[in-house]
């Protein structure tokens, strides 16, 4: 029996689909202006798990995510930018190949970490036409009114607008980073906003004027067309609980006058080295980033299943290494193992126990290495293990895309790190020399030992 976290009722919750065994689930996707790091990367694996933990349980998922390839205003609205175009000028390419380059960005990114692609996957300016419904829609029964720059919602009309919160709607701040203007609430958000004076690359006729759709109005627009009015699950990050989300529900509800989503999956953020993630403090990293560094991208999945998918986590590069050798340790052992057969009854249910307990990665890891160090046979052990991968995704049974670092290798490693830790750098440098000629480079980066083939 599966049990989730769902954010609407702030608690653990038994897993009941609407019509079963089809699940319906919708993932808020990248807005591809900029590079898609780790700590972005690490609430696709958690989406990921939990498509797979769904699956793991006989329910036949249909996962929907939305490519944010249309810009919307940020702090710099009153200069008429937003992400898209600002980050379009910057890198001088237009919108639409500054678009291109960063969702490619993102899927190379998905692949290597072994993250199984939705069903479908769909770019916002694809859906413009759907999203200029919805808001018609919402004209209609009266839910919007017209300013000087664009179409907004009136969340005064919402009774309990502000929901997934746990806060009502006196208690919220206004949702977007711009000035009231003619908002009559705070808490009111564009649905659609008029191209003005300034110059745009992405803007698009409307029964209102020429423009660009609010940020929320996609979101709701793709996923009802794809999934229905009322479906299973949608899933972000925390930051979206408080606005886009919350109006999210807001108009889709307005507009289908049904329930909106059964569940809502939120993932708690990433921090490197205990801050926030930022260009300007030089801690941005990227899987490409781990990747030059030397780094099997899928040590760092295992790293992310370290920690419940609710609980912020700290990136460090020493706890990537830490990572990179308990899975090779783990690669190694499953090599040696004979063919799978029958499989080790306890774990299995052990295992099905944990990942069914709101996605509890950790305890199902652990659960892993129990199994190895058990008596079970080999044959046993890897029947168990295949179908424990088909959840962890560490792609256990699969070939090496490399050559293991050999044994001698090792040793010199073990034996230079030693002589560091002693302080003798010179007789430390002389073995790192000997390593290289061996065809090996080592570095150290944050405490971390790093080798790579040459």
């Amino acid at each position: 029996m599966l049990k989730i976290f769902n954010t609407l009722s702030r608690s653990v919750e038994e897993f009941k689909a609407i019509n079963p065994p089809n699940v319906g689930m919708y993932a808020c996707g990248p807005t591809v202006y900029d590079f898609q790091h780790i700590g972005h990367m690490r609430r696709y694996v958690g989406d990921d798990i939990l498509v797979r933990v769904l699956k793991f349980n006989n329910f036949d998922v249909k996962h929907v995510m939305n490519i944010t390839d249309v810009g919307h205003l940020t702090s710099d609205a009153d200069t008429g930018e937003d992400k898209m175009e600002k980050g379009a000028k910057e890198k001088n390419l237009s919108v639409w190949d500054l678009a291109k380059k960063f969702e490619a960005q993102f899927f190379q990114s998905s692949d290597a970490l072994n993250i199984v692609r939705p069903n479908k996957v769909i770019k916002a300016t694809d859906a413009i036409d759907d999203q200029i419904e919805l808001v018609k829609i919402l004209e209609e029964k009266e839910f919007t009114y017209k300013t000087s720059d664009g179409v907004y919602f009136d969340t005064s009309k919402i009774k309990d607008y502000g929901k997934l919160t746990g806060q009502s709607s006196k208690e919220l701040k206004a949702g977007a980073r711009v000035e009231m203007g003619e908002k009559k609430h705070p808490t009111d958000f564009a649905l659609w906003k008029f191209s003005g004076e300034a110059k745009r690359q992405m803007e698009w006729d409307s029964p209102w004027g020429k423009g660009f759709p609010g940020w929320h109005v996609e979101c709701s627009a793709m996923s009802m067309k794809e999934l229905g009015p009322t479906f299973d699950i949608h899933t972000g990050g925390i930051d979206h609980i408080a606005i886009h989300h919350t109006n999210e529900i807001a108009q889709s509800e307005a507009a289908s006058g049904k329930p909106f989503v059964k569940y809502w999956v939120h993932h708690a953020f990433l921090l490197v080295n205990g801050a926030k993630m930022s260009k300007s403090l030089g801690n941005f990293i990227t899987v490409q980033d781990v990747e030059k560094k030397g780094f099997d991208p899928i040590s760092l999945r295992y790293l992310y299943l370290q920690t419940h998918y609710k609980q912020e986590m700290n990136f460090t590069w020493k706890a990537l290494q830490a990572s990179q050798n308990a899975l090779e340790k783990l690669r190694k052992e499953v090599s040696t193992y004979d063919k799978p057969e029958i499989g080790c009854a306890e774990y299995e249910q052990r295992f099905e126990s944990v990942i069914n307990n709101d996605l509890n990665m950790p305890e199902a890891l652990a659960i892993v290495w129990e199994l190895i160090k058990s008596d079970y046979p080999t044959p046993a052990k890897a029947q168990s293990l295949q179908k424990f991968d088909e959840v962890l995704g560490l792609g256990l049974f699969k070939s090496r895309k490399e050559a293991e670092i050999p044994e001698d290798v090792q040793e010199l490693v073990k034996e230079r790190d030693e002589l560091r830790k002693k302080r003798r750098f010179h007789l430390a440098d002389q073995l790192r020399n000997k390593i290289l000629k061996m065809g090996y480079e080592v570095h150290d980066d944050d405490g971390a030992t790093v080798v790579k083939k040459v």
